[in-house]
């Protein structure tokens, strides 16, 4: 195995597949990337047996071969080159590697004995813009459950539509989602799926994206798309040169419609707040919340123009704080977690935001004024 390329491109594909790449007691070479060099392609791979990641590198290759070295040591080692040249070469047992004045030889293990990422029929592919994917990810995940005590509330739900993607994540207390616009649909009259799809596998994803940025400003992409392709237990993700598959979490998903609140305009409060002012209204009176409780009250007085957000603690203090709104409706409050509250804020992108109180015992409904395709719901705190 001989191939050269440059440092840059060498960067990129190491660090697109070695978060995948870690301990593994009972496998080791699991901490290795597999280095596949064939006539017209240079791969790195990587895997944990749940995700895999292939990331092609551009070079031009001599002579063919495959070995795995430590991911994370040869990933740090390339990071230190200078951005010229890198020769590469399998010597004997060890991988040496030149660039410029550096020199080195990184010990290789037996590429027989790395496991086999599984392959995907690409028959079933869903495109999305970029940078909207990223964003609509980055804008669930947050909600999803971190433990495994009901596995399926550890990943993001995906529903694939006729013309749109719906994600959804929940830990019970909290719920978002989401819907993002396909950019081309190619399912060959497939049945549309629902899948289930863990949480590391899109964080992996987001960064196998965002690792690509810098070549992409370099070359002035602006067509840049994600595809995903759906099998009937497994999910790829594609990327420019870099494909990352995973398992899909086998189990159903709660019919989390069922919790929207569906109050009539009559019963109902509905606020329209600035964003920015009713976050650092909560933060100030997340303050003197209580311990462990992580609590603060909104409410809302008819015909005030305002939403007073409060806290009280009868160890450190209190806190009060008016947000002007526009709002419509009956006299109303609600008592919220505050982290809850701030999560779903930090994740709007609008300037404007509409909360819907029906009561002090029913999920609060939060949305972007003008925009149907993101909701968060936030049950309360029952006093």
């Amino acid at each position: 195995m001989k191939f050269s390329c440059t440092q840059e491109n060498l960067k990129i594909g190491l660090l697109n597949i070695v978060h995948v790449a870690g301990k593994n007691i009972n496998l080791p070479i699991l901490s290795n990337v597999l280095i596949d060099v064939s006539d017209s392609v240079i791969k790195l791979i990587a895997t944990d047996l749940e995700i895999g990641v292939t990331a092609a590198i551009r070079g031009k290759v001599e002579a063919v071969g495959k070995t795995t070295v430590n991911a994370k040591l040869i990933t740090d080692y390339v990071n230190l080159l200078p951005n010229k040249r890198v020769d590469i070469e399998l010597e004997d047992d060890g991988l040496k590697i030149e660039c410029d004045n550096f020199k080195t030889k990184i010990k290789g293990e037996d590429p027989g004995d790395y496991p086999i990422i599984p392959l995907i029929n690409k028959t079933n592919c869903f495109s999305f813009s970029f940078d909207g994917f990223k964003k609509t990810i980055a804008g669930v995940l947050f909600a999803a459950a971190t433990d495994e005590t009901r596995v399926e509330l550890s990943g993001v739900y995906f529903e694939f539509g006729e013309t749109e993607l719906t994600l959804a994540a929940t830990d019970s207390y909290r719920l978002v989602e989401r819907k993002i616009k396909y950019k081309n649909k190619e399912n060959n009259g497939q049945e549309l799926k629902k899948l289930i799809i863990p949480s590391k596998t899109l964080m992996e994803a987001v960064r196998m994206s965002s690792c690509n940025d810098a070549i992409d400003v370099a070359e002035e992409k602006s067509d840049k798309e994600i595809k995903v392709y759906v099998s009937e237990n497994q999910v790829l993700f594609a990327y420019d040169e870099v494909e990352l598959v995973s398992r899909i979490i086998e189990g159903q998903y709660p019919d989390y419609k069922q919790i929207i609140p569906n109050v009539s305009e009559e019963n109902k409060t509905v606020v329209k707040l600035d964003r920015r002012e009713l976050a650092q209204a909560v933060k100030a009176s997340s303050l003197f919340s209580k311990t462990n409780v992580n609590d603060v009250e909104l409410k809302y007085a008819n015909g005030s123009k305002k939403v007073v957000v409060s806290s009280l603690n009868a160890q450190s203090g209190q806190s009060t704080a008016e947000v002007f709104a526009e709002g419509s409706g009956k006299d109303n409050g609600v008592v919220l977690n505050y982290k809850y509250l701030l999560d779903g804020l930090n994740n709007f992108e609008s300037e404007r935001v509409i909360l819907e109180i029906a009561d002090a015992n029913t999920p609060v409904l939060l949305k972007i004024e003008n925009q149907a395709d993101y909701l968060y719901i936030i049950m309360p705190i029952k006093k």
